[in-house]
């Protein structure tokens, strides 16, 4: 899942600094979550419904006995609460996609976002990929949009700024000549889903919050095709791209330390 102060209306509170033996506790829902993804992706073929993918995730939270950080939840933009634990955006849909009955076709580009809880600490992370036979443009923008996560999460060190993370992200991004929706970004995490602070997917670097160990950061850079615009279809979460063209989204669940950084949401 994504944040921003402004849209979600999420109260600033005092940003809690964990200990090593919280971000052990932290990496236990991080792996129920990559667990999720690595099924959901192993699942995703051409004319699975969307409905069966939040199944298989589903699935996986029943034999963690882990909760999902997404169902339910009602953030202040949303007309309802959210009706899943899984993300399925398809194609020109950037992120917040709600699962239904629509059927994976031969070359769509789907992007699956998966948070889950596990003791009372929450993991999120983001994966996209082609299903069936990729078009190239669609392997250039996802490719993309791993090399920004990778350079953010090699800037979450002890020292930088998130305005470090937000360059790294615009840097790649705006290089390759894609869009990034405007106001959205990552977030902080821990004890809840969305947590501060706000982690901006375009920034200046060296500007905002020092960043310290122990923090604990959702990074997940939005990238696509078209133009920086997007619309919100009537199911008041879905985002798509305004022109149609295809997004990307990846994510990872990343611990700030001394020894650098360490990527929660992996196996």
């Amino acid at each position: 899942m994504l944040a921003r102060d402004s849209y979600t209306g999420i109260v600033i509170r005092m940003i809690e600094l964990k200990t090593a033996a919280e971000l052990d506790a932290m990496r236990v829902a991080g792996r129920v979550v990559a667990t999720a993804l690595t099924r959901v992706r192993a699942a995703a073929g051409v004319g699975v419904t969307l409905l069966e993918l939040d199944e298989v995730a589903r699935d996986v939270l029943a034999e963690h006995k882990a909760g999902s950080s997404f169902l339910d939840y009602l953030p202040a933009f949303a007309p309802t609460p959210y009706p899943a634990v899984l993300c399925t955006s398809v194609n020109d849909a950037i992120v917040h996609g709600i699962p239904d009955r629509t059927r994976l076709r031969d070359g769509d580009l789907l992007s699956i976002d998966f948070g889950a809880h596990v003791g009372g600490w929450h993991g999120d992370a983001a994966m996209s990929f082609v299903v069936g036979t990729p078009d190239p443009a669609d392997l250039r923008l996802i490719e993309t949009a791993e090399r920004a996560l990778a350079a953010a999460i090699g800037v979450a060190v002890p020292g930088n700024r998130l305005g470090d993370i937000g360059n790294a992200i615009g840097t790649i991004a705006r290089g390759a000549g894609y869009g990034i929706p405007p106001d959205f970004g990552g977030h902080g995490i821990g004890r809840s889903m969305h947590e501060s602070p706000s982690v901006p997917n375009e920034a200046r670097p060296g500007r905002g919050l020092r960043l310290r160990a122990g923090m604990v950061l959702a990074i997940e850079p939005m990238l696509h095709a078209g133009t920086d615009p997007f619309t919100t279809d009537d199911d008041g979460w879905t985002l798509r791209t305004t022109d149609g063209r295809r997004a990307a989204h990846v994510e990872h669940t990343v611990a700030i330390t001394d020894d650098g950084p360490r990527i929660l949401t992996t196996l």
